[in-house]
């Protein structure tokens, strides 16, 4: 059953990573937001205003959205080295992301 069937409040859905395109719980990922002002930074609270991004908090995953210039596209905005660079130094070497193949969530429905 779905939460709102429930009655617990909002549906939990699952956010999609702009690196590897994966369906992720919003906790497990890194929101990238662009300020209604212009500026670009990363969202520690996942509530900051603006147009948010997510992306995997694996290494590979954010080289290739930086190699590919993803988060710019997404953002619609220019993207400074400076946020990768606090993205990957948020990143623990042995930390790793459950595959997904950008299907459903597991216990979701």
């Amino acid at each position: 059953m779905r939460d709102s069937e429930q009655g617990t409040g909002k549906r939990k859905r699952p956010r999609t990573c702009v690196g590897c395109g994966g369906e992720f719980p919003k906790n497990a990922l890194t929101r990238i937001v662009r300020k209604p002002s212009g500026e670009v930074e990363a969202d520690q609270t996942g509530r900051k205003p603006g147009r948010g991004v997510y992306i995997c908090r694996k290494k590979d995953c954010v080289l290739r959205a930086k190699k590919r210039n993803l988060l710019s596209r997404s953002l619609k905005a220019p993207v400074p080295d400076r946020i990768y660079d606090t993205i990957l130094s948020g990143l623990n070497d042995t930390e790793t992301m459950p595959e997904n193949d950008g299907g459903d969530v597991a216990g979701q429905d």
